[in-house]
C-alpha cells in the first residue's frame, strides 16, 4: 500500500457517539408526547362526562315537564282519563297498582268533572281485575258525584270487562267486541308422546295432588274435578260482581250471557252489557261536559327504567363472564 492510499484512509471521518444531550433531548419529547397524549384524554373524559351529565339533566326535565303540566291542567275544568291497555296482569303496564293509582289521582284533582276508563284489552288475572272493580265501587261511594265511565275502543273482554262493568255507564263502538264472561286454564298433554319416543317421566312430589295436571302424565279425574270447581267458583265471583255492577241493565232471560261468548258493541247494547255508542272525545264532551282531557295513566319512572336496563345489562355482563370460565369470588 502506498502512501496516498494511507493518507485517504487517515482522512475517512469516524462515526461520532452519541452525546448525553441528544439522549435527554429524546426522553425529553417522549414525555413531552405522553403528557399530551394524557391531557387530551382527560379533556375528552370531562367532555363525554358533561355530555353524560346533560343527556341525563334533559331526560330529567322531560320526565317532570308532563307532571308539572299535568298539575297545572289539574286545576282546570277537565275529563280524567286512565288507560286500560293490553294485558290486565302483575308485571304489565296495566296492572292494578298502576290503574288505582291513576284512578285515585283524578278522583282527587280539583278540576275532574268526571274519570273516563279507555278500555282496550282482552283481559287477564282476574284478582287484578277484581281489584280495580273494588276500588272504582270505593271511589264510587267517597264522591257520589263524581261519574266514571268505561269507553272501549276494540275490546274489552273478560277481565277488562271485569272492571267496566263497576262503571256507571259503558260507552262502545259498533264493532267493538265485548263479554267473555268466563274463566279459563289452559295447558297440554304429552302423555302419547313421551310413550312414543321412549321418554321416562320422572316426578317426586309431598301432596297427593302436587303435579295436579301434569301434562306429561295422564289426567286424575279427581284433580280435574277439584280444578273444575276452583273454576266455577271464579266465574261465579265474575258474574256476581257483573250483576251488582250492572244491576237492572242485563238480560237475564239470554242463557248464553254468561257462557264466555262475546258480541259485538251493537249486540252488547241489546244485551245490557253495554249502554250506548261513543268514544272518548265524544263523552268528554256530552255526557261529562268538560272536553279538555288529562291523562292521569302512571308512567313508568325514568329512574325505573335507568335501574331495569342496568340490570339487565349487568345480568348480560354476567352471563357472558360465565359462559366463558370467569368466575366472581
Amino acid at each position: 500500500m502506498d502512501q496516498r492510499d494511507m493518507s485517504e484512509i487517515e482522512q475517512e471521518p469516524e462515526t461520532p457517539t452519541p452525546s448525553p444531550a441528544w439522549e435527554r433531548d429524546t426522553l425529553e419529547k417522549v414525555l413531552l408526547a405522553s403528557l399530551t397524549e394524557q391531557r387530551q384524554a382527560r379533556r375528552w373524559g370531562i367532555f363525554f362526562k358533561l355530555l353524560m351529565l346533560a343527556y341525563f339533566g334533559v331526560a330529567l326535565w322531560l320526565v317532570a315537564q308532563p307532571l308539572s303540566d299535568q298539575r297545572s291542567r289539574g286545576e282546570k275544568s277537565h275529563t280524567a282519563v286512565i288507560d286500560v291497555a293490553g294485558m290486565i296482569a302483575a308485571g304489565e303496564k296495566a296492572n292494578a297498582d298502576a290503574i288505582i293509582e291513576g284512578l285515585r289521582a283524578a278522583a282527587e284533582a280539583v278540576g275532574a268533572k268526571g274519570i273516563i276508563l279507555r278500555m282496550n284489552t282482552p283481559g287477564g288475572s282476574p284478582v287484578q281485575s277484581a281489584y280495580v272493580y273494588e276500588e272504582i265501587r270505593r271511589i264510587k261511594k267517597l264522591k257520589p258525584e263524581l261519574p266514571i265511565y268505561a269507553v272501549v275502543a276494540d275490546m274489552c273482554t273478560s277481565g277488562g270487562y271485569y272492571i267496566a262493568s263497576a262503571a256507571d255507564k259503558i260507552f262502545v263502538n259498533q264493532s267493538s267486541i265485548v263479554g267473555s264472561i268466563g274463566v279459563i286454564m289452559d295447558s297440554f298433554g304429552f302423555v302419547d308422546a313421551i310413550n312414543k319416543l321412549g321418554i321416562e317421566r320422572r316426578v317426586m312430589t309431598a301432596g297427593e295432588h302436587k303435579a295436579i295436571l301434569d301434562p306429561f302424565s295422564p289426567v286424575d279425574p279427581v284433580a280435574k274435578e277439584h280444578v273444575q270447581s276452583v273454576l266455577n267458583a271464579i266465574h261465579q265471583q265474575f258474574i256476581d260482581a257483573v250483576r251488582q255492577g250492572r244491576a237492572g241493565r242485563l238480560k237475564e232471560n239470554t242463557p248464553e250471557l254468561y257462557s264466555g261468548l262475546v258480541w259485538t258493541g251493537d249486540e252488547g247494547i241489546k244485551l245490557g252489557l253495554a249502554d250506548g255508542l261513543g268514544d272518548v272525545r265524544s263523552v268528554a264532551e256530552s255526557v261529562i261536559g268538560a272536553k279538555d282531557m288529562v291523562n292521569y295513566t302512571p308512567e313508568e319512572n325514568l329512574w325505573d327504567r335507568v335501574t331495569s336496563r342496568i340490570g339487565i345489562t349487568f345480568g348480560h355482563m354476567l352471563r357472558t363472564a360465565v359462559s366463558a370460565g370467569t368466575y366472581l369470588n
